[in-house]
């Protein structure tokens, strides 16, 4: 089977059953380009959520989907590669996130998206790379757990003046690879390129760039720069989109480390599958899912 016979049958058979396709940014680009959206995961869940579809082919990762079923519990959310998970969010579990209240029950729980449903369940706010400041700064509590990356995390806690913030030991496998010393050979070699990295990065990366953001608002940095040379320090998907929204400008990957082999699980012909068949949905126990809509819904009310 051809890709373009993948992409006409996977719009014919989109069109016939109504449904919605959702993309992360770091899909491969013929998965993007398949989508009817394109987005970071809390934009793509928000989108489940408001759609008239009532079936969502969510090509991402696991707690992506998740976080959309929680949200429009009455749609059939789909996960094309139903093994594409997140290291980072197996890296905190309800279990242990439970110990630490039990010891700290003064201390709000900060979750960052990347996060099981389980574990949103028992936190008390849910936050994202864009966000994270904003939530934090938003609650009455002097002490804060933010779970579960650590790089982010203490990239919020250096920004937070009147608060006491700690930070579960978890991060990306991805992102926290990449190293200083390989910013300090592209600024050699690229002079005149803007660093932009995602906070997700260790601390001596992000000290090192010029700008640092989640997936959406790098996107949106380098489309208005008057900057024409770009260096990229997320996950390679996100250059599909620079490249195709900015042909005159030019984009670099940070770190040849910087591709995450959850996220380029999914296929079209994975995408076709799950479409056609309707199979791979997401399901989540109700109890659970009323208790993790809580902190998520608090978090869209800021």
């Amino acid at each position: 089977m051809t890709n373009q016979w993948m992409v006409n049958e996977i719009n014919k058979i989109k069109k016939e059953k109504k449904a919605l396709i959702l993309a992360h940014n770091y899909q491969i680009p013929e998965v993007q380009e398949v989508a009817d959206i394109v987005g970071d995961s809390l934009a793509l869940s928000k989108a489940a959520a408001e759609a008239k579809e009532e079936i969502i082919v969510f090509c991402g990762v696991h707690f992506m989907a998740e976080s959309a079923k929680i949200l429009s519990p009455e749609k059939k959310i789909l996960l094309p590669a139903i093994d594409a998970g997140c290291p980072m969010a197996d890296m905190v579990t309800a279990y242990k996130l439970k110990e630490y209240k039990k010891n700290n029950p003064n201390t709000a729980i900060v979750c960052y998206v990347n996060s099981s449903a389980e574990v949103k369940a028992e936190s008390d706010v849910c936050c994202t790379s864009s966000n994270a400041l904003k939530v934090v700064n938003s609650l009455e509590e002097d002490k804060i757990m933010f779970v579960p990356d650590k790089n982010l995390g203490n990239f919020i806690k250096g920004k937070v003046k009147d608060k006491e913030v700690e930070v579960w030991p978890g991060f990306c496998i991805t992102h926290h690879r990449v190293k200083g010393l390989e910013i300090d050979r592209i600024r050699e070699a690229q002079p005149d390129a803007e660093i932009l990295v995602h906070p997700e990065c260790n601390k001596e990366v992000v000290e090192k760039a010029d700008f640092i953001g989640s997936t959406s608002q790098i996107i949106n940095y380098a489309r208005k720069s008057n900057n024409k040379k770009f260096i990229i320090g997320t996950e390679m998907g996100v250059l599909h989109k620079l490249e195709k929204e900015n042909p005159d400008k030019k984009f670099y990957l940070l770190s040849p480390g910087l591709i995450c082999t959850n996220m380029k699980k999914t296929s079209l012909e994975d995408v076709y599958n799950a479409l056609k068949e309707e199979k791979n949905s997401v399901l989540i126990e109700e109890d659970i899912r009323k208790k993790a809509l809580k902190p998520l819904n608090r978090m869209l009310s800021l």
